[in-house]
């Protein structure tokens, strides 16, 4: 580690201040954020912490049924308070890491990072989601632009995520059991206008929405209308894990065992 200032507001306003110094950046629950320092991957010189802002923390339930969490709002939390509402979803957070991840890791320093193999990006782009920043809105469809890669500008922050309740969800996540992110996960959403299916773990793009089941799905909603269907192997992660193939094969897997959940 090396010398760096540390800030933690505790509004918004004052965050968004804080971010305006050179070289700032914003730690949420710091579970990727704080590796990074340790390796010198990353030198800001300023730290500003947004795990103090009440404003961006908690679960709520909107007029319209739709559930709205706060950008600092812990995996744990989530899985305990979106359980009524939005079982999937709650279900997700949950699987993500053990409980000492859970209890640290935010929501809004997950989407934001961007992880390839992070669980949320497949919730929030399943969902479709829309991500709340301090100055606009974003959906999830224009949000995830490649591996850690995303829309927000510098200095503006996650302050909650806004999920849409569809008719039926789940998230059916193939385990790696040493880091405990998804080899590939599958997040799956039936609404009355269609289905949305989210892939995390498995492209070199990161998470992305596998339309051809999308389509297949919206004429039969069956775990057989996908069988003879796959996804380019070409552009799948291949590491000592798991081959670009397998990664492939998994994701037609985990997609039929999500219908099959639903139903």
């Amino acid at each position: 580690m090396y010398n760096f200032e540390f800030e933690k507001p505790s509004t918004i306003a004052d965050a968004v201040a804080a971010l305006g110094a050179e070289d700032a950046q914003a730690l949420g629950g710091g579970q990727t954020l704080i590796p990074t320092l340790k390796q010198r991957l990353a030198s800001p010189s300023v730290l500003v912490s947004v795990s103090g802002i009440a404003e961006m923390q908690g679960v709520c339930i909107e007029d319209d049924g739709a559930v709205a969490i706060g950008g600092a709002t812990t995996h744990a939390t989530v899985a305990r308070d979106a359980a009524a509402a939005y079982p999937a979803l709650a279900a997700l957070a949950g699987q993500i890491g053990d409980p000492a991840v859970r209890n640290r890791g935010t929501i809004g320093g997950s989407i934001a990072n961007n992880d390839p193999a992070a669980c949320y990006p497949a919730g929030a782009l399943g969902s479709g989601a829309t991500i709340i920043t301090n100055t606009r809105q974003i959906a999830a469809d224009d949000f995830f632009e490649g591996m850690f890669s995303t829309a927000l500008d510098e200095g503006e922050i996650i302050t909650s995520v806004r999920f849409p309740v569809p008719q039926a969800a789940s998230y059916q996540k193939f385990l790696q059991p040493a880091s405990r992110f998804a080899l590939v996960g599958v997040y799956l959403a039936r609404f009355a206008d269609g289905v949305r299916v989210a892939v995390t773990g498995a492209s070199e793009d990161g998470v992305f929405r596998w339309s051809e089941a999308e389509e297949a799905l919206n004429k039969a909603f069956r775990a057989d209308a996908l069988m003879d269907l796959r996804v380019n192997p070409m552009n799948m992660i291949g590491d000592l894990h798991g081959s670009k193939e397998y990664r492939a094969h998994l994701v037609n897997v985990m997609t039929r065992r999500a219908v099959e959940a639903c139903l």
